[in-house]
């Protein structure tokens, strides 16, 4: 799942990109309202993270335009994430459409939590869990287990996967991977999306009762299904 982070505080942002990524999640940073607003015109993301006193423009100008906006990405999950902790700040960015506010100094942990209760909360009535033969994705977690053992993987191997899981059954083409795997910011090009999916099916391979494998489909992208499947 792809987030945006938007932090002037350099250290800060680095921090808390850093502690994302290790969860698994792929981090788009922004330093500032304008290109937060003009990444949020033309990106997807799962969830936004969201500062108030910001350079160019105003953390709730940003919020204010994105929930204006008409489209699926109007709905964006937005964390406020500010110093500036009012009371009355607080209800106008619950107002204008945030759906959670963290002030302040916080701790990791509590961060974490929240980033999962939000993307839970927008997947709506999806399953907990995925399973795909003995391949299970707990949403709760964010964990894979392959038989029953913890799968290992790196985050881009996870995030590849996590995206294949979540669309089982269904093609999943090489420029929504991309998307999902890497930031704007990323020094990579589209075909390393092939050597992801080597080293993921490469794990997957190491059980051929009950296990899942990814197909690829020549012009359309990649298929996930249990192994065997037609």
């Amino acid at each position: 799942m792809r987030i945006l982070l938007v932090e002037d505080h350099v250290e800060l942002s680095h921090w808390v990109s850093k502690a994302l990524r290790d969860a698994n999640l792929t981090v788009e940073c922004a330093a500032n309202g304008a290109d937060a607003d003009a990444l949020l015109h033309t990106q997807d993301y799962a969830l936004v993270i969201l500062d108030l006193t910001l350079p160019k423009m105003d953390g709730l100008d940003v919020l204010r335009r994105l929930r204006a906006r008409s489209g699926p990405r109007a709905k964006t999950p937005v964390l406020i994430l500010t110093a500036r902790g009012g009371l009355e700040e607080k209800v106008q960015g619950l107002n204008l459409g945030a759906d959670d506010y963290l002030p302040k100094p916080f701790e990791l942990a509590e961060l974490e939590a929240r980033v999962k209760a939000l993307l839970r909360r927008s997947v709506g009535n999806e399953a907990l869990v995925h399973q795909c033969g003995v391949l299970s994705f707990d949403t709760v977690t964010r964990m894979f287990t392959y038989g029953g053992e913890p799968l290992a993987l790196t985050p881009r191997e996870h995030a590849v996967l996590e995206t294949l899981i979540a669309r089982q059954g269904r093609a999943v083409s090489k420029e929504k991977l991309f998307d999902e795997v890497f930031a704007l910011d990323d020094d990579a090009n589209i075909d390393a999306i092939e050597l992801y999916i080597h080293r993921v099916r490469k794990k997957l391979d190491k059980r051929q009762e009950g296990g899942a494998a990814i197909t690829t489909l020549r012009g359309i992208g990649y298929l996930l299904q249990p192994r065997g499947a037609s």
